[in-house]
């Protein structure tokens, strides 16, 4: 069955999709930076409100958003209403299935000092401020700002079935265009889901609010929906406009990796398990300088009762806590990380004592929190939404089934399970309900807890899932402890990856990447360098006009407000004539200061905090407004009739000094570069490249190495190839190809790169050749030569056109940098590809031979 998402890619290809400009006033005023995927939502609504194609939605319209947990969903609903009040919207109505979500988004949406704040501090659009109002019906609305209603799908169907004063009525929605905004939307199919009748239900009353009005909107957003159910799939056929699920999530490396920690322990040594790894983070993120304050979980099985019980039980265990129970977790796990955990201890002299004395201190009982009944779970939601923020002093969580939608945590790490044994419902074919409630709270945990370490890494993703033996991979990983429990833990995995957040272990090879011994004995393992750059901040220290920023235009129109129109009638072709239009010069010099001062006042791109960014060498406004190079450079174009150009008002300077700053805002931005790649620089190949571990998928192209055609291929520095089958088809091409190369070169070194340095072009763009080929003559010729090489398959060249146009570029700027006493030339060639090897060898050729 095709979903409205299939659609739209078939309508306008992934190509047009990409080209969509989301309009600067989304990505100005949001809080964050918008990802990939983000963006790719918000061009699918645009194309979708704004062209015409087959398929498309009939009004009002009804979208949904089908994005996984963690993803950002709430982000694309500040966009959307963002976008939307340009469009003339100014009220939105937001509802959701539970209270706590309520506390929680109105913080988002509307306190400008919470930490989860969606928006800048300031919004403005058009030049103009917008303030987000929280109204408790639309009758409160104030025309120029945005005004939500926030409430529950149970108190919105209370209200408009029973009518009482001050309370939304289905009239609010008649004469006003309403944006309305479902979270959990899942919630609001259980009539269509169940063949039941829409009249009286929560379905039938959202759907009958929609209804109102021609021009209302309904978004709907969820993390979970059962394409499984014919009635759901047929319902949301034309509305699922995006589908990023969490497996994608999670491939595209913005989650945590899930790992389940079982053993045989009982309860209280399961519960010492998960506090000292809780530690071994903490000190491990500060010897980095990450400031990292780790949350553990503990789940209850099914009543608040035990959860409390748990809570009590645990405070007596800390309470009782001693170096005698610290070391007998030392010497009795067989856990890997834990192992691994008492190490780093060890070698930053952290002793037993001090392991007990900040274990206790963390989890003192007021940093502990229930999350239980609605009354507390209402009382506390701020906190829980709060963890990661440096004044929230939690550290552990109590709870049973409060948590497992709605929650926003990056930095819980641990989720104990507090009970034992399958739960009812599950079967060889069927996963149990509770099980599957577990997986869903997994998920959330799942959020990944941002930061780098390296100019140019990306803080949201993961970066070390190549690196098994590195020490930072724990910060990238959630731990579910268990007891061990074969047919549970087979349950539970079952459902992880079906969910998409987990990938088996057992499916899983782990593979060993070893320099061959007698590359390690030469001169050139020792000796030689890889060169390459880094990711570093635009400089716009040599920018000291408009013109070096790309903006070249000298005059700018505008056209005067006026009441000049026509009217024709509609089966006729005569035309009424308007008066003539004329135009007129006005340089900006010629506008009052004071009013230049105010419109760049109300544009925040142009105070000068920010201008200086772009634009270093301005000393002040004073300086931008008066010099040349700026705006007193630039001129206006009025258009208008005679009598109106003759009547120019202050209040036109006004408009048309607006118009101005956002075109040329618009066109900074458009030229825009954030990122660079720096100058080249270089490190020893012992630094770099090391015996390492990586993981394969069972069964998948890259678990075989090619380890016996390597083998006596002393060019080639590894053992083993765990490469695609291109990359595989590669190695033979330039096995079949080596003796040509060696006829000219005594030394030839082939590696495969596995992520292990990066080259960036000149916007920024990260790229990870596959591999890097050194080429010497002999031991007294200074010249190296290094390329970068990069086998792509037919499919994937279009994707990564860009990669290829890169090396290019370097082929073309044949850089040559003096490194002591030997000379390196840095070079690349195009991609290879086993069906057309052609170009990639005769390049090659004319690059080493020639």
């Amino acid at each position: 069955m095709a979903f409205l998402f299939d659609t739209l890619i078939r309508e306008f290809g992934k190509r047009e999709i990409s080209r969509t400009i989301v309009p600067n006033y989304i990505v100005d005023n949001l809080k964050y930076e918008i990802r990939p995927y983000q963006n790719e939502s918000f061009q699918r609504f645009l194309l979708c409100y704004n062209e015409e194609f087959d398929g498309k939605p009939n009004k009002p319209f009804h979208l949904l958003f089908n994005m996984a947990t963690g993803s950002g969903k709430t982000l694309i609903m500040a966009g959307l209403i963002l976008y939307l009040y340009k469009q003339g919207y100014r009220n939105f109505l937001f509802f959701v299935n539970s209270n706590n979500i309520i506390t929680k988004t109105k913080e988002n949406f509307i306190n400008p000092i919470a930490t989860k704040y969606l928006f800048k501090n300031k919004i403005v659009i058009d030049g103009k401020e917008v303030v987000i109002k929280d109204v408790e019906n639309f009758n409160e609305s104030d025309s120029e700002n945005i005004n939500i209603n926030f409430t529950t799908i149970q108190q919105l169907h209370l209200d408009l079935n029973n009518s009482k004063e001050n309370s939304i009525t289905y009239e609010d929605f008649r004469d006003k265009k309403i944006a309305l905004i479902a979270d959990e939307a899942h919630h609001l199919s259980s009539a269509t889901k169940n063949k039941g009748q829409l009249f009286g239900s929560w379905e039938g009353t959202v759907i009958e609010i929609l209804n109102q009005n021609y021009n209302n909107v309904l978004l709907e957003f969820t993390a979970t929906l059962d394409y499984e159910s014919r009635e759901i799939a047929d319902k949301y056929q034309d509305k699922v406009i995006q589908k990023y699920d969490l497996a994608q999530f999670r491939v595209d490396k913005y989650s945590k990796e899930i790992n389940l920690i079982r053993s045989y322990y009982e309860e209280e040594k399961r519960i010492l398990q998960a506090l000292i790894l809780n530690l071994y983070r903490q000190e491990l993120a500060a010897t980095y300088n990450i400031n990292l304050k780790p949350v553990v979980l503990f789940k209850a099985k099914s009543t608040i009762k035990e959860s409390e019980e748990n809570k009590t039980n645990f405070h007596r265990l800390i309470d009782n806590l001693s170096v005698e129970s610290i070391s007998e977790i030392e010497k009795t796990s067989t856990v890997k990380i834990v192992q691994k955990a008492f190490n780093f201890f060890n070698n930053i002299t952290l002793t037993k004592s001090d392991i007990v004395k900040r274990i206790k201190s963390n989890f003192k009982e007021e940093n502990c929190i229930s999350a239980n009944n609605d009354k507390e779970a209402e009382l506390n939601q701020i906190r829980l939404n709060t963890l990661e923020d440096e004044n929230n002093p939690i550290r552990a969580v109590f709870a049973v089934q409060k948590l497992n939608e709605g929650w926003d945590v990056l930095n819980l790490f641990d989720i104990v399970r507090l009970y034992e044994g399958q739960n009812t419902g599950g079967s060889n074919t069927k996963i149990g309900k509770t099980t599957l409630s577990e997986a869903q709270l997994i998920g959330r945990g799942a959020r990944y807890f941002p930061f780098n370490l390296e100019e140019g890494q990306d803080k949201y993703k993961r970066k070390y899932d190549d690196e098994v033996s590195n020490d930072l991979k724990v910060l990238e990983e959630l731990y579910y402890h268990t007891k061990e429990d074969n047919r549970y833990i087979s349950e539970l995995k079952k459902a992880l990856v079906e969910s998409g957040i987990y990938e088996d272990e057992d499916n899983l090879v782990t593979k060993k990447l070893i320099l061959k011994p007698h590359f390690k004995k030469t001169e050139f393992f020792k000796k030689g360098r890889v060169v390459f750059n880094k990711k570093i901040e635009k400089s716009y220290n040599n920018v000291k006009s408009f013109l070096d920023f790309g903006v070249a235009k000298k005059s700018f129109e505008f056209t005067l407000s006026s009441g000049i129109g026509a009217m024709s009638g509609v089966f006729v072709d005569d035309e009424v004539k308007t008066e003539k239009m004329e135009q007129q010069d006005l340089p900006v010099q010629e506008i009052p200061p004071h009013i230049i001062r105010f419109a760049i006042s109300q544009n925040p791109f142009f105070y000068y905090e920010n201008l200086i960014k772009y634009f270093p060498n301005i000393e002040s406004i004073s300086n931008f407004i008066t010099s040349e190079n700026y705006l007193n450079g630039l001129e206006i174009i009025l258009k208008g009739t005679p009598a109106r150009l003759l009547n120019v008002s202050n209040t036109d300077y006004l408009l048309a000094i607006q118009s101005l700053l956002q075109k040329i805002e618009s066109e900074i931005k458009n030229n825009l570069i954030e990122f660079e790649g720096s100058q080249y620089i270089n490190k020893y190949i012992h630094e770099v490249f090391k015996d390492k571990e990586i993981r394969v998928s069972k069964g998948s192209e890259r678990e075989l190495g090619q380890e016996e055609f390597l083998e006596d291929k002393d060019w080639y520095v590894f053992n083993a190839n765990y490469g695609t089958s291109e990359e595989k088809e590669f190695v033979k091409m330039f096995s079949r190809r080596f003796k040509t190369l060696n006829q000219t070169f005594e030394n030839i070194y082939l590696f495969r790169n596995e992520r292990e340095i990066k080259i960036i072009d000149k916007v920024g763009r990260a790229f990870e050749p596959d591999f890097i080929l050194f080429c010497k003559k002999n031991a007294e010729e200074e010249l190296t030569y290094q390329v970068f090489i990069e086998p792509k398959g037919k499919h994937l060249k279009a994707h990564d056109k860009w990669k290829e146009e890169f090396l290019k570029e370097i082929r073309e700027e044949k850089t040559t940098l003096e490194i002591h006493s030997d000379k390196y030339l840095i070079t690349g060639v195009p991609f290879y590809n086993n069906e057309n090897e052609n170009e990639f060898k005769e390049t090659l050729s004319s690059i080493l031979l020639n």
